[in-house]
């Protein structure tokens, strides 16, 4: 069984900076396309960005383009999501997703963690 385990959550100001990370165990990271999403309350599931397996390939959503980064390193089994620039909008649970093929719709995703709280302020 596939585990992913999110971090570096937490409150910032507007114009600051993140950098979630997601440890993946169980199986080795190099099998996967990973990916972000987020939740807002009361919306739906976003796309945020996607990966491929080697790292060669990234995709973002249109909200994040030019300001978050996606990264993954397969040795250390942890892929990070660089969160610049940040908006009051941004404000989700953010969460990690891993998936056998490069894509970027939540029903493509094989495993998800249980989410990282971002919160950012005005």
């Amino acid at each position: 069984q596939v585990q992913l385990v999110e971090s570096g959550g937490g409150l910032v100001q507007a114009g600051g900076s993140l950098r979630l990370s997601c440890v993946v165990s169980g199986r080795p990271l190099s099998n996967y396309a990973m990916a972000w999403f987020r939740q807002a309350p009361g919306k739906e599931r976003e796309f945020v960005a996607t990966i491929s397996r080697g790292g060669a390939g990234t995709y973002y959503g249109d909200s994040v383009m030019g300001r978050f980064t996606i990264s993954r390193d397969n040795a250390k089994a942890t892929v990070y999501l660089q969160m610049n620039s940040l908006k009051p909008e941004d404000t989700a649970v953010y969460y990690c997703a891993a998936a056998s093929i490069f894509r970027s719709s939540p029903v493509d995703m094989d495993y998800w963690g249980k989410g990282t709280l971002v919160t950012v302020s005005s």
